[in-house]
């Protein structure tokens, strides 16, 4: 297929594991991919170089270059201002503030941009997802962690910094779980993947209610395993989800206070529970929102396939370069 000058866009999802690029069009149409193992370097200017190397086998797929209007960069704390990856615990060749767009741009000759992956997310959710047409709305991405990308009047918010949006480091429990962070009580602790993890445990602990998680060793219990406890009607894995849910539903009506969202979005492996977690999350919100904001905002599963939205995400970005 013959493409324009400049009408296609590169999008990284640069993870702790695998670095996947994608050559997207404007339709949001994955054209060619490729990978490249992301912790196999010690220096960053090896991994922008084979990464280089690996972008270029599929540039020659749509004839070159020319046709290559920008790359976009999603990754563990992006700051899109400064186009620099700032002190990733997780990436070996990260230490400090490394200008990853920088050396890209200089390598490829394109305007580069980077991100952090929850902003790249709520960005592809606007392009080709459930948010499009949308202007006002929190994207909520439930992994291993809580991460949120926050667009208000159809702009990101980045903050002051580049950094704003970290809705996961909301304090809902005073003096409760420890976090990575350093502080206490985060959103993160009790509603990522992680978080029911440890809510099942505590419950496990607390409670003598016949379960079949106690028949799972507690080091291999995971939060899709109380997932199937629940769907298979466990009532132990059933409160889990139900407190967790109702976390989540209590913090969006906090959150609903200073943006008045149309929507709140969820992606990522813990949001596939559906029902489980999304009843809860509706009821506690509207118990606990300002009247003034009750029945005005959706709660909407993301419109992009897992698989892909991380580089639909940046993309996504690269086209508004």
């Amino acid at each position: 297929m013959e493409y324009d000058v400049k009408s296609l866009v590169i999008g990284l999802d640069l993870g702790g594991t695998n670095s996947v690029f994608g050559i997207v069009d404007g339709d949001g149409e994955i054209i060619a991919t490729t990978s490249i193992k992301t912790q196999t370097f010690q220096r960053v200017e090896q991994y922008v170089e084979e990464s280089v190397k690996a972008v270029m086998q599929i540039v020659e797929q749509v004839d070159g270059m020319e046709k290559i209007r920008a790359m976009g960069i999603g990754a563990p704390c992006g700051n899109y201002y400064k186009g620099t990856i700032e002190n990733a615990a997780n990436l070996v060749w990260a230490k400090g503030i490394v200008p990853l767009a920088d050396m890209f741009s200089e390598k490829l000759g394109i305007p580069v941009a980077i991100t952090n992956d929850a902003n790249a997310a709520a960005m592809g959710e606007m392009k080709y997802g459930a948010a499009v047409g949308m202007k006002n709305f929190v994207e909520l991405t439930l992994g291993t962690g809580v991460g949120s990308g926050i667009v208000a009047n159809g702009q990101l918010i980045y903050g002051c910094d580049g950094f704003a949006g970290e809705l996961g480091h909301m304090v809902v429990e005073p003096d409760g779980r420890p976090c990575g962070c350093g502080r206490k009580g985060c959103l993160e602790t009790y509603c990522s993947a992680t978080g029911v993890v440890r809510t099942t445990l505590a419950m496990l602990e607390a409670s003598t209610v016949a379960t079949e998680l106690r028949n799972i060793p507690r080091e291999e219990i995971t939060s899709y395993a109380v997932y199937k406890a629940a769907m298979a009607g466990d009532t132990l894995a059933q409160e889990v989800f139900r407190q967790t849910g109702t976390r989540i539903g209590k913090a969006c009506a906090e959150i609903a206070t200073f943006l008045s969202p149309e929507a709140f979005i969820f992606f990522g492996g813990l949001a596939q529970a559906g029902d489980l977690l999304f009843r809860p999350i509706e009821e506690a919100y509207n118990e606990h929102v300002l009247s003034l904001y009750k029945g005005k905002a959706k709660f909407l599963m993301s419109g992009l396939d897992g698989a892909k939205a991380a580089i639909l995400g940046a993309a996504a970005m690269a086209s508004e370069l």
